[in-house]
């Protein structure tokens, strides 16, 4: 299956970085510290901003001072990342100005991130710290396709979770899901679902303006 676009923009963790056991870990950590079962954030916490996990779970705390907390419990976490198969890859085959990340976490913690796994950092990254209101709603997607200089509808993102599908949806953008930890049945509000991103192949056209043709095997319609 294939489809073209002008330029792509990538969730960070569960695309790009599994990060999962580093995330399970940090909210154990802070839900321990309050005494807070665990279900009950685990329940909240896949693909949404740490404020909004907080407040749904804990709204009687001080937001800013969990926040810091959660970003200082992310010290121990670098052991638990990896880049996914094929992220390295498919970053540095792109042209700078035709992609860019979006994620629900904070700059500190994004950056972090991808410096641990040895990804490249784009001068265009959009975080939680930048937009108004996380994923689902549209603030991100549309944000991140403003500082490449495109609308929404021209762009193709990549998410893994129902929030973020449902994100790159309201903001006008195709969008593939990959089933990296949630249940492909999960993600079907996506164009189409893919098992994993070394699936994906980018070809850029025949010169600096043409969209770039993306293909993609094993996928779920």
């Amino acid at each position: 299956m294939s489809l073209s676009c002008h330029a792509v923009l990538f969730d960070l963790d569960g695309v790009l970085i599994d990060s999962q056991a580093a995330i399970r870990q940090r909210w154990q950590r802070w839900a321990a510290h309050h005494d807070i079962p665990f279900e009950e954030v685990q329940a909240v916490y896949h693909g949404r901003p740490m404020a909004e996990v907080i407040e749904a779970v804990a709204p009687h705390l001080d937001l800013q001072e969990e926040m810091d907390r959660m970003d200082r419990l992310a010290a121990p976490e670098d052991g638990a990342l990896r880049a996914f198969a094929g992220a390295e890859a498919l970053l540095s085959a792109l042209p700078d100005r035709r992609w860019t990340i979006a994620t629900s976490g904070r700059r500190a913690t994004a950056t972090g991130r991808l410096q641990a796994t040895g990804l490249p950092m784009p001068d265009t990254l959009v975080t939680a710290d930048d937009v108004a209101y996380g994923k689902p709603a549209p603030d991100s997607y549309q944000l991140a396709a403003e500082r490449l200089g495109l609308p929404p509808e021209h762009c193709l993102v990549f998410e893994d979770a129902p929030a973020g599908i449902e994100s790159a949806r309201r903001a006008g953008a195709a969008v593939l899901g990959i089933a990296s930890h949630s249940p492909p049945e999960a993600l079907d509000d996506a164009t189409a679902v893919l098992d994993r991103l070394s699936d994906v192949h980018i070809e850029e056209g025949p010169n600096d303006d043409a969209p770039l043709h993306v293909r993609w095997s094993a996928a779920r319609a």
